[in-house]
This record gives C-alpha cells, sequence and structure tokens, in this order.
C-alpha cells in the first residue's frame, strides 16, 4: 500500500509538470483542464485503491445531490452531517471488519479529505448565497461563493489528480481560479491608503520551491527508513523499560520517538505540496524582497514545529489545512463550548480508533492550560531578552514534553496500551493541566458579535491571518462577484 501511494505521487508530479506545461491555461480551455485533472484523479484513486475508490464518486456524487434538493439555506448542515457520517461508516468498516491497527488499502484518507473539502464548499456557498455580506467574517467574505458549481467543477475540486491522495485542502475559489487561469489584480495603495493603479502578476516558475520540497521529501524518508524503526513508540510501554529507566531518561526516549514518528508525515504533506506547485497550484505572492511565495496551501512548517516554544505555535504550523478547516466550519461557527466542540470534531474526521479520542480530548486540557499559563505568566519573561532566552528554552522543553505525552495513544491507537502509558506516568500532565485552570483565570467567551475574539482556538490568530493573506494572490471566482467587492477583499489582506 505505502508503495502504491509513493508510485502514484510520483507519477502525479509528473503529470503536474505535464499538465501546467501542456495543458497551462493559456492554451487550453478550463473545461478540458477540468476534465483532465478529475480523470487522472479517478485513475490514480483506482490503481491505488482499487474499487474502493468508488467510495470518492459515490461520496461526492450524493454530497452534490444534497446541495442541487436541499437549497442554500440548509445543504451546508446536510452535507456536513452525511459526508462526515459516510467517512465514519467507512472508516468503522475498514477498521473493525476488515484491518484493525493496519494501514493497507486505507481508502478512508483521501475521504478525509474530500469531507474536508464537501462541507468547506457547503458552507461557502451557504455563505454567499444566503447569508448578508455584513454578517460575514472577513475570511467568511473572501470566502464565500456566489453561484452553484456544475457538477464537472465539483468532481474536479474533489477528485483532482494534485490532491486526490494526500491533500492537501484547498479552498474552491483558490482552485477555480488556478484551473481558469485567471489573471488577478493588485491594488497598489499610497501611503494614505486610497488605491492607486492596476497590475497584473506574471506568472511566475515553481521550480526553485518544487526541487526544495523534493529535497526535504528525501531527507525525511531517508530519516524514516533508518532512524524512525529504531526508535518505535511501543517501547515506551515496554514492561522492562518502565521498570528500570529513570523518569528523565524515559521522557527523552518519549521526545526523540515521537519525534521520530513526524518525519513520514513531513515526506507525505510536502510531496503533496511539491506536486499541487509543479501544476502551477500554490502561488501566494511574493514577500518584502520580491521573493515568489510557493506556500498558499502548505500543510506544515518544519522548523517551527521542531523548535515550537508553545502548544499553540505547535498547532499553528502542523496540519495547517486542517486547522483552517476545523476554525472555519466549526470553531467560529459554534455557539458553545467552540474549543471543545473543535476537538471532538478533529476527533471524529480522523477515524474511529480510540486512541484518537484519547489524543483529543487530553489536547483539549493542555490547550486550555497551556492557554492559562500563557496569558497569566508570559508577560514577566519578556522584558529583558536573557530572561527571554531561559524562558523560550524552558517553554520549548515543556512544550516537547506535552506534545509528545498528549499523542502517543494517537500512534498506539487502542485503549489499554494508551492507558498503560498515561498510568505509567501516573497522569501527571492531566493532573497538572487541571490544576493549572484551577489556579490561573482563563478569559472568558464574550457574547454577541466579539464572541470569538477574547478566547482563541490554538491555532486561531495567526491562522485568521493566513486565511486573509491568500487572498492577495488571486481574484474572486464567481462572476456575480463585483469588482468592487474583489478589490477589496484584496486590500483588505495586503494590509495584514
Amino acid at each position: 500500500m505505502q508503495v502504491n501511494f509513493v508510485v502514484c505521487q510520483l507519477f502525479a508530479l509528473l503529470a503536474a509538470v505535464w499538465f501546467r506545461t501542456y495543458l497551462h491555461s493559456s492554451k487550453t480551455s478550463p473545461f478540458i483542464r477540468h476534465v483532465v485533472a478529475t480523470l487522472l484523479g479517478l485513475y490514480l484513486a483506482l490503481f491505488c485503491f482499487g474499487w474502493y475508490a468508488l467510495h470518492f464518486v459515490i461520496q461526492s456524487g450524493i454530497s452534490y445531490y444534497i446541495m442541487i434538493i436541499i437549497g442554500v439555506e440548509n445543504m451546508h448542515k446536510y452535507c456536513f452531517v452525511f459526508a462526515l457520517g459516510y467517512l465514519t461508516v467507512c472508516q468503522i468498516t475498514r477498521v473493525y471488519i476488515f484491518d484493525y491497527g493496519q494501514y493497507s488499502a486505507d481508502f478512508s484518507g483521501p475521504m478525509m479529505i474530500i469531507t474536508q473539502k464537501i462541507t468547506s464548499l457547503a458552507f461557502e456557498i451557504h455563505d454567499g448565497m444566503f447569508r448578508k455580506n455584513e454578517d460575514l467574517t472577513p475570511s467568511q467574505r473572501c470566502l464565500a461563493v456566489r453561484r452553484m458549481p456544475s457538477l464537472l467543477e465539483y468532481l474536479s475540486y474533489n477528485c483532482n489528480f494534485m490532491g486526490i491522495l494526500a491533500g492537501p485542502l484547498c479552498s474552491y475559489k483558490d482552485y477555480i481560479t488556478f484551473i481558469e487561469g485567471r489573471s488577478y489584480q493588485l491594488q497598489q495603495s499610497e501611503a494614505n491608503g486610497k488605491e492607486d493603479t492596476k497590475y497584473e502578476q506574471t506568472d511566475p516558475s515553481p521550480n526553485i520551491a518544487v526541487a526544495q520540497k523534493l529535497l526535504i521529501c528525501g531527507l525525511s524518508l531517508l530519516f524514516h527508513m533508518t532512524i524512525t524503526k529504531t526508535l518505535p513508540v511501543e517501547y515506551n510501554i515496554d514492561d522492562n523499560f518502565r521498570a528500570t529507566a529513570s523518569w528523565p531518561v524515559r521522557f527523552f526516549y518519549l521526545y526523540v520517538s515521537l519525534m521520530a514518528a513526524r518525519p513520514k508525515y513531513y515526506f507525505a504533506w510536502t510531496l503533496a505540496d511539491a506536486i499541487n506547485n509543479a501544476a502551477g497550484f500554490g502561488f501566494r505572492g511574493y514577500d518584502k524582497n520580491g521573493v515568489t511565495r510557493w506556500d498558499l496551501i502548505s500543510n506544515l512548517r518544519i522548523q517551527q514545529i521542531e523548535f515550537s516554544t508553545s502548544f499553540k505555535m505547535f498547532l499553528d504550523n502542523w496540519n495547517i489545512q486542517t486547522a483552517l478547516w476545523l476554525k472555519r466550519v466549526c470553531y467560529e461557527r459554534a455557539t458553545f463550548s467552540p474549543t471543545i466542540q473543535t476537538f471532538i470534531l478533529s476527533a471524529i474526521w480522523h477515524g474511529v480508533y480510540p486512541g484518537y479520542y484519547l489524543t483529543f480530548l487530553t489536547g483539549v486540557l493542555m490547550t486550555l492550560a497551556a492557554r492559562a499559563i500563557r496569558n497569566n505568566i508570559r508577560h514577566y519573561f519578556v522584558q529583558s531578552p536573557a530572561v527571554k532566552l531561559c524562558y523560550d528554552i524552558v517553554t520549548w522543553m515543556a512544550t516537547q514534553a506535552a506534545i509528545s505525552y498528549t499523542v502517543v495513544p494517537f500512534v498506539l491507537l487502542s485503549v489499554k496500551p494508551s492507558l498503560t502509558f498515561y498510568s505509567s506516568c501516573y497522569f501527571c500532565l492531566h493532573i497538572a493541566s487541571i490544576l493549572v485552570l484551577l489556579v490561573f483565570p482563563l478569559k472568558r467567551t464574550q457574547k454577541g458579535s466579539k464572541k470569538h475574539e477574547s478566547v482563541q482556538p490554538v491555532w486561531s490568530r495567526k491562522l485568521e491571518e493566513e486565511s486573509l493573506l491568500q487572498k492577495n494572490n488571486y481574484s474572486t471566482t464567481n462572476n456575480s462577484f463585483s469588482q468592487k467587492e474583489e478589490i477589496t477583499c484584496r486590500y483588505q489582506a495586503l494590509k495584514q
């Protein structure tokens, strides 16, 4: 299965280069690009998963039918329940009927991405075609879709060859703009904020970005094949190891074993990003030095992950597009306990292994405790550079320990080994988190229009900026959007 995945992704990389070269938007109609992207995607899915790939078409087809017959007022709710329910049923049958604990024929992986796309688009259409513009947040306003997509556009978005196997999630508007190849205009602004001249950006080459990401893929794969197998996470619950190793040794091994488990994700997500870039998708714009940025749909930032000094910083940079999806479809729309609801949705979406639920329930405690500590004591340690350096070192160590402690059940999957690990640690960080929440006050969620401003999820603030910055590169998708609204959306993003 893993060999099939790698082979298919390498084929997709070559196909992406061909797609950008010979089916460039300047040479080919959007219809042909949609058809080819969809057929190639379905072929790869069929090669990799066999007839299980029919689930991708069935889930997408029924969701599209729901959108058409239900109407824009409530279709987002029905699509959300159906897509997530269909995914859950497939995960249950795969895990508990066929191969518990094995990842062979794991067709639910691509379905997780398709579920994100189905639900995201349903909410975006609801925002664009039903809700009032003034009721939308800035990011919702920029992402809102104001016409119903055709069936071909819908299937192309869900099942294109660039993202069908490993994603990442992208907004529908960004994808359609890429397929249609529409040049996008930006507003230069004068010092007084008035709009100045318009200009069109050229089509930059992704070759350097793709080469850099393929190098990261190679190093990650090499690390995974040589080091990861020598540091199994399961050794953390080995009876002899627990009986003989000291606490510092146990926590050090916990850290290095979980760190060694990450390169396989670095490989898969970075390769998926490189495939999209090779096809010409993923250009964000230029930085202040005029260097191209190809991280519009990037899913992780490795340096920030490995050197994160807070739980928030880690989650801000890990599985970025999924964090944005959780924020857009759950957190900012939740009417009560948004953080808890978001973690529960994340657990359901990931699958039905009990370890996932233990990890995300533990994550709720860790998130709230980390937020409480940061809000109440951090400002005492940022005045002096020397003190801040010491604070950063301590918080880095604490963050890595907390992350490793939290995700052990995610890797072990089952209840018994997960509880064996936690009980061997005397549930120390669970207890510490509860004590922190009892001692330090948390800012309360405000009601009304400012409901989500005072208490943010760990990924919220930075990813809100990311979601707005994405809009400085692409024009709006729909013809019914006025030029003035497009300019306003992009101008707001440029000011971030």
